[in-house]
């Protein structure tokens, strides 16, 4: 039996119906953009489990370093003297497909890609990865202090298939490309997560609140 894939004018979706007999395969798409599904939906139905979702020949990038994001308070030091304190900070970090959609966030979207990684590349892959501790800071007079923490990531692309038991929007399959962007273990490829304090100059408001009774001449802490 031989299956030819029909592409989606103006995007990467394709799509496979098999006639009713299951021996010959047809290549017609649905008669108008209406009943094209998105990825969104294709998507939605992988984790739920209408569709009997696979994400094939998966491809992992090289890890890189991620962007540093504030994961503490912050403390602002309204003394005339450096005002040191230790802050506790907490980072979580998921997973988002190639149009920003979490792949966290329930469903079977993450253990699909787990199993598909796993079976190729003989180790598991980690959707959202969690961490947390204390460091020390120091914070000059007048001046903002907070703790950062960067993320080692990876990317993995691959092929995503649906199998529908009925055609749905024309068709029993559905192949679409995606990259899903996701939390490496520390010291993947090389790269290590960093933790480091960060601080600026307040801004003239921030000044002004320091003049407050229970600010004046103090640190104090503000919650992110």
């Amino acid at each position: 039996m031989t299956m030819n894939r029909a592409i989606r004018h103006g995007g990467r979706l394709l799509a496979l119906t098999v006639a009713a007999c299951g021996i010959a395969a047809a290549t017609a798409l649905p008669a108008s953009a209406d009943e094209q599904p998105t990825r969104p939906e294709l998507t939605a139905d992988c984790a739920s489990g209408e569709g009997k979702c696979t994400f094939n020949s998966p491809q992992l990038g090289e890890a890189y370093l991620g962007q540093f994001r504030q994961v503490s308070d912050s403390l602002y030091n309204c003394s005339t003297s450096d005002a040191t304190q230790s802050m506790t900070w907490s980072d979580t970090v998921g997973s988002t497909d190639s149009v920003g959609v979490s792949v966290t966030a329930g469903g079977k979207i993450a253990g699909i890609i787990d199993l598909s990684v796993t079976a190729t590349y003989s180790h598991t892959w980690t959707s959202t990865h969690s961490e947390s501790s204390s460091l020390g800071m120091t914070v000059k007079p007048g001046e903002v202090g907070w703790i950062s923490r960067a993320q080692v990531m990876q990317k993995v692309s691959g092929t995503w298939q649906t199998h529908y038991d009925s055609p749905k929007w024309g068709h029993y399959y559905w192949f679409w490309d995606d990259t899903v962007t996701g939390p490496a273990a520390n010291g993947t490829d090389g790269k290590s997560n960093a933790v480091v304090v960060k601080s600026r100059k307040m801004t003239d408001a921030e000044k002004q609140s320091c003049s407050a009774d229970a600010h004046d001449g103090r640190a104090f802490v503000q919650e992110r």
